[in-house]
């Protein structure tokens, strides 16, 4: 679908540069990378945190795109591109479109694929997101990192779930479903081998996911 972004003016430019040396530095302070990168519910940036509902879920403390984006970049990630100028909407998003994560390959692809009109070499190259962060009980019933560095974003996701279960690591009954799919594990296997397909490939999907809604012409 081609993307029909809004002008801004030099200043808010300049602007939102001036946010990303602000957001390094904080997120460096606070070692805050994995919370900052949420990928979290459809549609783009339009506004929606400042409203009560958003800023009440736990998981979503400090959620926002740019910061996402700035995650990405500072813990050795790909650079992904970030549009300014999307209008602030009136409502905040409808609960309930997050992936369960005690489901498979066709669960994923009905959140992913048939809600959000993502492909599958998107689902899993977003699963490589948890490169960063971990599991906390009190959010997901599940507790734990993915990987052995979870401040560092790499293609680590992939080649501990190629390796199987460690004491000490998470995979969740949906990561381990991207190893089951015939089309998903062929991907896994790809990431797992070529961090920069990866990294290209994890750029593109974050884009598509958080300008769900965003400047379509």
């Amino acid at each position: 679908m081609v993307k029909n972004y809004p002008t801004v003016s030099e200043d808010y430019l300049k602007a939102v540069e001036k946010c990303k040396k602000k957001l390094r530095g904080f997120i460096a302070e606070k070692n805050c990378a994995p919370l900052m990168l949420r990928l979290a519910k459809t549609g783009g940036p339009f506004g929606t945190m400042r409203f009560k509902a958003e800023q009440g879920h736990a998981a979503n403390n400090g959620i926002d795109i740019l910061a996402g984006v700035v995650a990405v970049e500072i813990t050795g990630g790909p650079e992904v591109p970030f549009h300014p100028g999307r209008p602030d909407k009136e409502e905040p998003p409808l609960e309930g479109r997050l992936p369960d994560a005690t489901k498979g390959s066709d669960h994923l692809r009905d959140v992913f694929g048939k809600q959000m009109g993502l492909s599958d070499q998107d689902i899993v190259a977003l699963s490589g997101g948890h490169t960063l962060g971990r599991c906390h009980k009190e959010r997901s019933g599940f507790e734990g990192p993915w990987t052995a560095n979870p401040l560092i974003f790499d293609n680590s996701y992939f080649t501990e779930l190629l390796s199987g279960e460690k004491e000490g690591l998470l995979q969740l009954p949906s990561d381990k479903a991207l190893l089951s799919d015939p089309v998903f594990r062929p991907l896994v296997e790809k990431y797992a081998a070529d961090e920069d397909a990866f990294f290209e490939d994890y750029a593109v999907a974050h884009t598509k996911l958080s300008e769900l809604g965003f400047a379509d012409a």
